[in-house]
């Protein structure tokens, strides 16, 4: 019973929608154009901004890996899937054949992030594995298209309690997180209001850090 009433709600949902948008870019090709030439407009607009954010990013993680640090990440929803799709890159390999990178993802663990959710509350669930786990060579990568995600600003606060430098990846207008930003940390922010085309740049620039890492490894052992 309670399923049949689900999924009328769903359906009186959908019907209203359909008539609000009626004509308004209902034909799907249409959407799909308009949704890759807005990513395309978003990214070329982004690379004119945070290219050298990126650069300075990426030479921070390389010379913490080169010194025995590793890189801890976290986000929210997406964000933390792009969170571990970083560490993913790292502790495997990106496109060079290479040994592993010391990376962790702090949204990977569920036993752990539901266990300091349900003792200490969701706003908690990444700053306390910092305390525990972090050194003042690590880096953090934290990740919110809003900048606003409060278990993100509790983590940079740890890391910085920590003596951490921190990597923030945000969009919109940087949020709390931009305001947390001290001379040390690198804030990259991609300066659009819709979220899904954010994350999209996110994942370039994510892809970005792990080439530029990599390079610069390889440049620093090259030297020895």
């Amino acid at each position: 019973e309670d399923r049949k009433i689900l999924i009328n709600k769903r359906r009186m949902f959908f019907s209203s929608q359909l008539k609000i948008n009626n004509g308004e870019l209902m034909d799907p090709i249409k959407r799909i154009r308009n949704h890759f030439k807005e990513s395309i407009e978003t990214k070329l607009h982004s690379l004119e901004k945070i290219d050298e954010s990126v650069a300075s990013a990426a030479e921070i993680m390389g010379n913490a890996i080169f010194n025995g640090g590793k890189i801890l990440s976290c986000g929210n929803g997406g964000s933390a899937a792009d969170a571990q799709h970083f560490s993913s890159e790292l502790l495997n390999r990106f496109e060079m054949e290479r040994s592993g990178l010391p990376a962790l993802t702090l949204t990977a663990d569920s036993s752990t992030v539901t266990s300091i959710a349900n003792d200490y509350g969701y706003e908690k669930v990444f700053s306390n594995q910092i305390y525990a786990l972090a050194n003042k060579q690590d880096i953090l990568l934290s990740i919110s298209t809003s900048g606003n995600s409060e278990n993100v600003i509790r983590a940079i606060k740890a890391a910085h309690d920590c003596n951490m430098r921190v990597i923030m990846l945000t969009g919109k207008n940087g949020g709390q997180m931009a305001k947390l930003a001290n001379r040390n940390d690198v804030e990259i922010r991609v300066k659009s209001e819709r979220t899904a085309r954010i994350q999209e740049v996110h994942i370039v620039v994510i892809h970005c850090l792990c080439d530029l890492i990599d390079l610069k490894l390889s440049q620093s052992l090259n030297k020895k």
